[in-house]
């Protein structure tokens, strides 16, 4: 198992904290990905994503603010851990950004984190950050003392990047083999969960080492954490993108902006990911906030798998796995088809078989049905249920054929696509499953209104109303639309009084125009 995480095209964004350094992240990835906040000590993990500048492509890594002096130790676990990421991520980089504050000046942390550069060894850059106007510039000769090349920038404004983004890129060194053979689109896998469940002690466990912060505090993962993750060499190689996320807490129990944001970016990850690995705590077992994140995931039409972290403590006290599944399966029946995995990240049990699940599960995914056999299997299912109905019509299936893959997308031709009612459709899935062995993946059923043509004798091969344009009166997955109700206004349907002199014609109260009323 190869778990290098850094390839060699690798710029390090540090500072001490408040500086700028993810406007910064964000300002270079062209993308709002850290999380940007007035509170000190946001970003805690490091938050690797791969950028593409003009024609160049590196890895950028965004690392939390340094507080610590060297040397010193203190009982804070996280800023510790805090300080441990930021070593790290030194000894992975090829260039580094050292960002500074200009109106702040020039203060003892950041000489601190400029002799921790200089004792890398590494290419640095100083970013003079927050020179939103020209007058903020008088500062900027505070910062020789760092010696390494500066620069003013605004990551704000976007001010100056440019020009320092082209002298970081001149120091990158060539591609190797390695990453070009990671140029392919790695599976990208989600991990969440609510928070505690155990998520980036199980990141940890597979990359054997400790690349994301852990700890008993509630909370401690801030923003999605990208991490690269590689299974073997040479063209077999399986790569991996293995997201982090921040701990899913109620919508009503957030009170602070950054958790906000927290669930905000978590929610993006799932809708970004390939697959989805909800994490669950074997004491605690299935919550309503579980139910939630995996009604979240089925939503969104992700592949989706079950891990049940903490199972070492679990099974001491007497659990089996086959009651634990029965009451998993009672407690969240619309993941029956989600496989389930008991596993302990703190001694290893079944890590690796999670990472199998999670290639099946993708391969399920992905996969291409043969149009014969799907419509043999659809029309076997229907003659083992009773067609919907309404109003006396009843529907009539014609043929059916997969439009897309990742999620899974099925178009049925029928008769009247408003008929197609969610338990019928759940029954078409439950047998598509069955029949095909797709556990874990996600299916979306498109329904269209397929009419025959007026022709001589009504032939069957009309025309397809839905192959060019969608159905109007159903949704993209097939339930019928609810027509929008338009509401009434006050004096609604009545006509407005003619305004000017009454007409002549017959009647006190007749302002019909003369030219419009019947002749005699």
């Amino acid at each position: 198992m190869n778990t290098e995480l850094a390839p060699r095209r690798t710029v390090v964004i540090v500072g001490r904290p408040n500086v700028g350094k993810s406007a910064l992240f964000n300002r270079i990835a062209n993308r709002r990905i850290a999380i940007v906040h007035d509170q000190s000590g946001v970003t805690r993990d490091r938050i690797v994503r791969e950028v593409a500048w003009h024609d160049e492509s590196f890895h950028l890594v965004d690392t939390g603010g340094i507080r610590l002096f060297d040397g010193t130790r203190e009982d804070n676990v996280i800023e510790m851990a805090v300080r441990d990421q930021v070593d790290v991520a030194l000894a992975d980089a090829a260039a580094v950004i050292l960002v500074v504050d200009v109106q702040a000046g020039l203060q003892p942390a950041d000489e601190e984190v400029a002799r921790l550069v200089h004792k890398s060894g590494r290419p640095c850059f100083v970013a003079i950050n927050k020179c939103d106007l020209p007058k903020h510039e008088s500062g900027a000769g505070d910062f020789d003392r760092l010696v390494f090349p500066r620069f003013v920038v605004s990551a704000q404004h976007n001010r100056g990047v440019d020009e320092l983004m082209a002298e970081v890129v001149k120091v990158l060194p060539p591609k190797t083999e390695a990453e070009l053979a990671e140029a392919a689109k790695p599976l990208r896998v989600a991990i969440v969960g609510r928070p505690n469940a155990g998520k980036s002690s199980y990141i940890n466990r597979i990359l054997r080492s400790d690349r994301v912060i852990v700890s008993n505090v509630a909370g401690t993962t801030r923003d999605c954490v990208d991490v690269p993750f590689t299974i073997g060499t040479g063209p077999t190689a399986r790569h991996y993108t293995l997201v982090d996320t921040a701990g899913m807490r109620h919508v009503h129990k957030i009170d602070t902006s950054v958790e906000r944001f927290s669930l905000f970016r978590s929610e993006e990850a799932v809708r970004e990911c390939d697959v989805a690995v909800l994490v669950m705590d074997a004491e605690i077992g299935p919550t309503t906030q579980d139910k939630f994140i995996a009604s979240m995931i089925q939503r969104e039409a992700k592949a989706c798998i079950i891990l049940v972290n903490k199972w070492d403590i679990a099974r001491a006290k007497g659990y089996t796995e086959t009651a634990a599944i029965a009451h998993m399966r009672e407690m969240l029946p619309y993941l029956r088809h989600v496989p389930v995995v008991f596993m302990s990240a703190q001694d290893g049990y079944n890590v690796r078989n999670s990472i199998e699940e999670i290639d099946r599960v993708a391969e399920h995914q992905r996969r291409v049905l043969p149009t014969g056999v799907l419509n043999r299997t659809l029309a076997a299912a229907m003659t083992r249920t009773q067609m919907p109905s309404k109003n006396g019509r009843q529907m009539r299936f014609h043929y059916a054929t997969q439009t897309g893959a990742n999620p899974m997308i099925l178009r049925l031709f029928v008769n009247d696509a408003r008929l197609a009612t969610k338990p019928f459709q759940d029954f078409l899935i439950r047998n598509i499953r069955e029949a095909f062995d797709l556990e874990g993946a996600a299916i979306i059923l498109q329904f269209r209104s397929r009419v025959k043509s007026a022709g001589k004798g009504g032939s069957a091969s009309g025309t397809d109303e839905a192959d060019a344009e969608p159905d109007e009166n159903t949704l993209p997955d097939g339930s019928p639309r609810r027509p929008i109700q338009k509401p009434r206004r006050a004096g609604a349907g009545k006509r407005p009084a003619r305004k000017g002199p009454p007409s002549l014609g017959r009647g006190k109260n007749n302002l019909t125009p003369k030219s419009r009323r019947p002749r005699r």
